[in-house]
């Protein structure tokens, strides 16, 4: 009797190869598609919006459209009492973010909000008694640091320039740094609700930002022109609806700290995407350094250089 492997291993070997890099394709897609936030926020197009009202508009009409599009693909809706907080704090971070990408510039926006790993680390420490390890209490120096940088030299431009425009981006930064926090937030409520189906719970908390924001949205009495409709759609339905649809599909193939690693494109990408397509928000130097320094501690923590991981 022969000891070799069936002939068809080579086969279901190739298939689950073939599975993975479409799923790793899937997550590019993603970071790509979601570093395009900037690319919207920043459109001349919206420069006829009032800039106090601008980002409640940019949330409320990006989080309708993205909902719209996710309410296909619920397959298993049903109430948990986590659900409410879950909602609540997402509409609160789509509002800070959307803060930070008016009033400062969008690399300041992206890499505050993506220091939410180091508050996820921290709260998960005191919250759920999860112990660390090296690379946690390595992230956790980086982004620090790196965090320290980009506040210090930020509030040190606004005093000696001593202008509006450097006293907005410096407001601006911090509510970048509260979109992190309060991403931290949708994490572990995620995390505790994982057993429900994501579309589900990214269509709920979409759709609940919109809810909340509506009043306001409606007491201003801006209806978008159809040329900023068209540019409303696509913001929510590329920016964050398919995205999160793809990123998804792409976690049933690939584990989270990999897809992790690689989403790290999308705040190298958002600065870029604004200056080819707008010639402006050249990064400043603390900007860049402190970027650099936060990004370096989560590629430490999430990605394995050189390692095997079993794929």
């Amino acid at each position: 009797m022969s000891n070799d492997p069936p002939h068809d291993v080579p086969t279901e070997l190739g298939k689950i190869t073939s599975r993975k890099i479409t799923a790793r394709l899937l997550i590019v897609t993603t970071a790509v598609m979601w570093s395009s936030g900037g690319f919207f926020a920043k459109a001349p197009v919206f420069d006829s919006w009032p800039l106090e009202q601008r980002s409640e508009l940019l949330a409320f009409w990006r989080a309708l459209f993205a909902g719209l599009l996710l309410l296909p693909f619920v397959r298993r809706p049903r109430f948990r009492p986590m659900l409410i907080p879950m909602a609540l704090i997402f509409a609160a971070m789509n509002v800070t973010y959307m803060k930070a990408m008016v009033y400062t510039t969008g690399a300041n926006a992206v890499w505050m909000q993506n220091t939410a790993p180091l508050w996820v680390f921290l709260l998960s420490a005191l919250w759920l008694r999860e112990p660390a390890n090296r690379r946690d209490l390595l992230m956790l120096a980086f982004a620090a640091v790196g965090i320290a940088v980009i506040l210090c030299f930020e509030y040190r431009h606004a005093q000696q320039v001593a202008t509006t425009e450097a006293a907005t981006s410096m407001r601006g930064v911090f509510y970048a740094l509260a979109s992190g926090v309060l991403y931290a937030g949708v994490v572990l409520c995620l995390r505790r609700l994982r057993e429900e189906d994501s579309a589900w719970l990214v269509s709920l908390n979409l759709l609940v930002t919109a809810a909340v924001l509506s009043p306001q949205v409606t007491s201003l009495g801006i209806t978008p022109s159809g040329e900023q409709l068209v540019w409303l759609v696509a913001f929510g339905l590329l920016q964050i609806g398919l995205p999160y649809v793809l990123f998804a599909r792409g976690l049933r193939v690939i584990r989270g700290p990999e897809a992790s690693g690689i989403v790290l494109l999308e705040p190298l990408l958002l600065p870029v995407w604004v200056y080819l397509a707008w010639g402006a928000e050249i990064p400043s130097w603390w900007t860049l350094l402190g970027g650099a320094l936060i990004l370096a501690g989560l590629a430490q923590r999430y990605v394995r250089w050189g390692r095997g991981d079993g794929s």
